[in-house]
């Protein structure tokens, strides 16, 4: 169902974020994120010639190759398009997040370590969907191997409304997680 129809409006910016899982031939799992800002109009920019509608403001790239426990062996990050030729200086500092694990604190962690001054903004704002994107591939190949799913708790349990350990779908699909009443 797509959306209400909007007001009367004009096209001005467009951000594009494309994420996809890998599994390796050596075990390990990348997962990579490309960011694309573009503007509907022409401008110029203070060290870098004139950009003009629909050439990237922005450019991105970063690589998390990650184990089955979702720790990071790897980061690499890399700056096609920005603002300034500065922004590209901080790339290396992606590295930096070796040996943190996606999972619970893990936002904070990689904060720590690429955040605010020590990084870039749209970097950092890849992490989430790139966590995400590392879940999305390592579940199925982590449940075929356990046999089935039936018997281990989600990951993503409570995590939204649809995968609640009250709900119909966790009773269904993963019963000894179910914390719901049964009112028969």
């Amino acid at each position: 169902m797509p959306l209400s129809s909007p007001d009367a409006r004009k096209h001005v910016h467009t951000r594009t974020i494309e994420c996809r899982g890998y599994e390796r031939e050596d075990g390990l799992w990348d997962i990579e994120g490309h960011l694309v800002d573009v503007k509907t109009y022409g401008f110029e920019k203070r060290d870098r010639e004139r950009v003009e509608a629909g050439e990237p403001v922005h450019e991105m790239w970063l690589r998390l190759t990650i184990d089955d426990d979702m720790e990071i062996h790897g980061a690499e990050a890399a700056t096609d398009h920005a603002p300034t030729s500065l922004c590209g200086v901080v790339t290396p500092t992606f590295a930096g997040l070796k040996g943190i694990r996606i999972g619970p604190g893990w936002r904070r962690k990689a904060h720590a370590v690429v955040g605010g001054v020590k990084g870039c903004t749209h970097l950092v704002e890849l992490l989430g969907p790139l966590a995400t994107v590392a879940y999305q591939t390592l579940w199925p190949s982590k449940a075929r191997r356990r046999g089935g799913d039936a018997e281990t708790s989600p990951p993503f349990l409570d995590t939204c409304y649809a995968y609640a350990s009250d709900g119909e779908l966790v009773k269904e699909r993963w019963p000894k997680a179910y914390t719901g009443t049964d009112s028969r």
